[in-house]
């Protein structure tokens, strides 16, 4: 009885929880100061999740319909840019997903300031604008280098540039922390620990091949005015890892396209009938290699052995 009480009043140990961004493998460094934060991120996420799903998704499926079955406003419908998530409906995702080698998506699609261009709404399929002539080379960004200095200093990630990075954050008693996974960097262990869960995403890629279920979001890409596929903010970690792995293909899922190009494909078509024929030339899309023409830095050339040899089984595929 006495052992019981005791017991009782211990006080309750606090546990930090995972975030509404994160994998299972950053579970041994959630940080308990978060867990409100968190919490509220989950019910940012679950809130925008039911209106997708009670609201966003019917609203949608009504005005696609209105749109396939020719009623008067069905122009209206297209000049919106169609809704994306009813699209994949109709279609199915297998329609929307294509097979590119990592190694040549190397064009990232960057928008206007929002002072000189509207953004295209991101519930849109078809989308209007310059975004596809405004590229940023991959090949140059932080998420490329921070996989291959992982990859480089296995046993010494305290060498990275990252870790210097991190570490500045913590000795100016601001430690790097972020609500979508739970963590919190407040310490040269855990932020060790934090990189080190990168390389293990990496070293498992290099065995197992591309999961396209692990992760929050598919690897997104936008098709372009002349039907290239380019890059959108989502899933760069892994498609770093990839393209440094050499995976000969992996996944892509095509979340809008270029009106330009929607225009060319389904010229004299609307309906079900346009959707198929869009569907039809997804099938001939490459990824684009070359800088756009309103690009804000110049065009870096690149050497023939600036990939690293490729290390993964023969029949890794997306």
């Amino acid at each position: 009885m006495h052992d019981s009480r005791k017991a009782r009043s211990r006080p309750k140990r606090t546990r930090g929880i995972l975030g509404p961004g994160a994998d299972a493998a950053f579970a041994h460094l959630l940080s308990p100061q978060l867990k409100r934060r968190v919490l509220v991120a989950h019910l940012t996420d679950r809130t925008k999740s039911s209106v997708q799903q009670y609201i966003g998704r019917p609203l949608g499926r009504i005005f696609l319909r209105r749109w396939m079955a020719g009623r008067r406003d069905a122009h209206h419908v297209e000049k919106f840019g169609l809704p994306g998530h009813v699209v994949e409906e109709v279609l199915g995702k297998d329609a929307l997903t294509l097979y590119v080698d990592p190694r040549k998506l190397v064009r990232l699609a960057i928008h206007a300031p929002r002072r000189e261009e509207k953004r295209p709404s991101s519930l849109a399929f078809i989308w209007d604008g310059t975004w596809d002539q405004r590229r940023y080379d991959l090949r140059t960004g932080s998420r490329y280098r921070l996989i291959s200095e992982l990859d480089e200093h296995r046993g010494r990630l305290d060498q990275t540039e990252r870790f210097r990075e991190l570490m500045d954050e913590l000795e100016t008693g601001k430690p790097w922390e972020s609500h979508q996974l739970g963590v919190v960097l407040d310490s040269p262990e855990r932020i060790i620990a934090y990189l080190q869960v990168y390389l293990d995403f990496l070293d498992d890629m290099a065995v197992n091949g591309f999961d396209a279920t692990r992760g929050k979001d598919s690897l997104e890409v936008a098709i372009s005015r002349t039907g290239t596929i380019l890059k959108i903010d989502r899933g760069l970690h892994r498609l770093a890892m990839a393209q440094r792995l050499g995976l000969p293909s992996v996944p892509v899922y095509v979340r809008h396209v270029h009106r330009l190009w929607w225009n060319e494909v389904t010229r004299g078509t609307t309906g079900k009938a346009a959707l198929l024929r869009m569907q039809e030339a997804l099938q001939h899309c490459v990824p684009e290699v070359e800088p756009g023409p309103l690009d804000y830095d110049p065009p870096i050339q690149f050497p023939d052995d600036f990939w690293p040899p490729a290390r993964v089984r023969n029949d890794s595929e997306g």
